[in-house]
């Protein structure tokens, strides 16, 4: 690295003109910046100054070599000032991975309002259902149910429990009778979300009395979005297995029927988790932008 110095110190003093002046802008002495150039002149083995009592010129050679490396050295210098200006400053890149539900209902109705507070963070988010290690990924922050977080994460609560429910459109339910049981659903069209993750489909869970149970349920449509499958449902071509809060709309227009209520399953709300304790202004900030607004 001290060779670097030489280099460093030989471009200032073209770009001034001056050894006093150069001596200055690097903080040393006349006399040592002097020792500096003649190090790096013995080293080449080339002249690289013209020296006089009045001024200082680079030779052939001397301007052949800073046209090389002085525009290194001022892209190097100008990098440092914008990192020196990010210490304490909420500035960088913060990259979220969340499922495509809680992106859609939760992060960007919450990011959206945020942004223009910040202009200097800059977002990125992946959605989708599979279960990523955000370390290995370069992740900042992760977004899943509560039961889906490691427990190494640091997470954060971003939203109440969640509520399944089973729901069919008024078509779909004019052509077949509505479950009364989760064993129902083996004589239904049941709309199945594959898991990116491994493959397989999302099991439909039910709960009554503290008794749980997983239903099979099979169907002609098999979707790994769950925008598709409330679509569908829409449509009339089977049931859904969806959060409440994505089709409550839907509901309460008319288009979508809840069944088998009494066996609805409540998981653990979404969490915000992080790896680290030590994390930038920036993520610790998108991090509070993510929070109920109650809770802010």
């Amino acid at each position: 690295m001290a060779r670097f110095d030489d280099l460093a110190g030989f471009a200032a003093v073209v770009r001034t003109g001056s050894f006093t002046r150069a001596a200055a802008q690097l903080g040393v002495t006349q006399s040592a910046l002097s020792q500096t150039v003649r190090s790096l002149e013995r080293r080449l083995d080339l002249k690289l100054l013209n020296r006089t009592t009045r001024s200082v010129a680079p030779t052939e050679a001397g301007e052949r070599l800073y046209q090389t490396v002085g525009p290194r050295f001022e892209d190097i210098e100008a990098e440092l000032a914008v990192l020196g200006e990010m210490r304490g400053k909420p500035v960088g890149t913060v990259r979220i991975t969340a499922t495509e539900h809680s992106t859609r209902t939760l992060i960007w109705p919450r990011l959206a309002p945020w942004l223009p507070l910040y202009p200097d963070i800059k977002v990125e988010i992946s959605s989708d259902n599979r279960f990523t290690d955000i370390v290995a990924a370069r992740f900042e922050i992760g977004v899943r149910l509560g039961g889906d977080v490691a427990k190494d994460m640091i997470a954060v609560r971003i939203s109440p429990d969640m509520r399944m429910v089973v729901v069919g459109s008024v078509d779909y339910f004019a052509r077949h009778p509505r479950p009364q049981t989760p064993q129902d659903l083996t004589r239904h069209d049941c709309i199945g979300l594959r898991l990116a993750s491994h493959g397989g489909l999302l099991k439909w869970e039910f709960t009554r009395r503290r008794k749980n149970l997983n239903a099979h349920v099979s169907g002609r449509l098999i979707f790994n979005s769950s925008e598709l499958i409330i679509a569908a449902a829409l449509g009339g071509h089977g049931l859904a297995w969806v959060p409440l809060d994505a089709v409550h709309g839907y509901i309460a227009a008319g288009q979508l029927i809840p069944v088998l209520e009494e066996w609805a399953a409540t998981f653990a709300g979404y969490h915000a988790y992080y790896a680290s304790r030590r994390s930038s202004p920036a993520l610790m900030l998108v991090l509070d932008a993510l929070r109920p607004p109650g809770e802010k």
